[in-house]
């Protein structure tokens, strides 16, 4: 009783952290293979996408009431992401990712130090792309963090918010909107595979996907009220948290 407690907190932990601008899975997986190490870690992963998709379409459908979602870049880069993390899900079953752990805190820190010194990222909504232009970015966000995520994974949603604000001009509000709606479709890609494949534990996971909607109500409503200013101080503390997260892993695989 006491993991599924530990679980329960974790979940709507993740779903909270989820909502605002990604990276819940830092939460969550870590307390899922602490409660059950002697289990497959793809039927960890599996279970945690299964209770991950209802938290991120939760916060989709709430974001959607609110904001003004950009489906004219939102709606090709999740169709295309859906069929890359698909991709991205079966090769990692071919070819180790362990080039990805040494590679990934160097792109956050990046990613990082650009948001930092941009004062003004992000702090305004205004679209910088329209038509074919948007869509054909739009598509080639959805196959890169499509794939990502199916391969490998950590910090999906945040890199989605960073993309969105830095390559098409959204605000933090409106990035973290569209990120949504992308995640839920890099998520059920994932979640055909590990289902088919038999890596799902369905009572563990839809106990927690209650526990991340609630989370996800409460995350997106803090992001709602405190607009995109609060999005991107959150965002900064979550991008440090990864760094040192896959910096650690990096170095222990080295």
């Amino acid at each position: 009783m006491l993991e599924f407690a530990m679980l329960a907190v974790a979940a709507f932990a993740a779903g909270l952290v989820d909502a605002v601008v990604g990276g819940g899975g830092l939460i969550q997986i870590p307390v899922l293979f602490s409660a059950f190490s002697s289990t497959a870690p793809a039927t960890l992963f599996g279970t945690s996408k299964l209770a991950g998709i209802f938290g991120t379409a939760a916060a989709a459908v709430n974001y959607s009431r609110r904001v003004r979602v950009a489906w004219s870049a939102a709606a090709p880069a999740a169709v295309t992401a859906f069929i890359f993390a698909f991709l991205g899900a079966v090769t990692v079953t071919k070819i180790p990712a362990d080039f990805m752990r040494i590679l990934l805190p160097f792109v956050l820190i990046a990613v990082a130090i650009y948001t930092f010194r941009k004062k003004d990222l992000g702090s305004v909504h205004a679209p910088l792309h329209t038509g074919t232009k948007e869509r054909v970015m739009a598509i080639g966000v959805g196959a890169l963090i499509g794939f990502y995520d199916g391969f490998f994974g950590p910090g999906t949603g945040s890199f989605l918010v960073f993309l969105f604000v830095r390559c098409f001009g959204f605000d933090f509000l409106g990035a973290s909107a569209a990120a949504k709606v992308v995640n839920v479709a890099c998520n059920l890609a994932a979640l055909m595979w590990f289902g088919y494949s038999g890596h799902l534990l369905w009572q563990l996971g839809l106990m927690m996907a209650v526990c991340q909607v609630l989370g996800s109500l409460l995350g997106t409503k803090l992001a709602l009220k405190h607009g995109s200013g609060f999005v991107r101080r959150i965002f900064l503390v979550v991008v440090t948290i990864l760094i040192v997260k896959t910096g650690f892993d990096a170095w222990q695989r080295w």
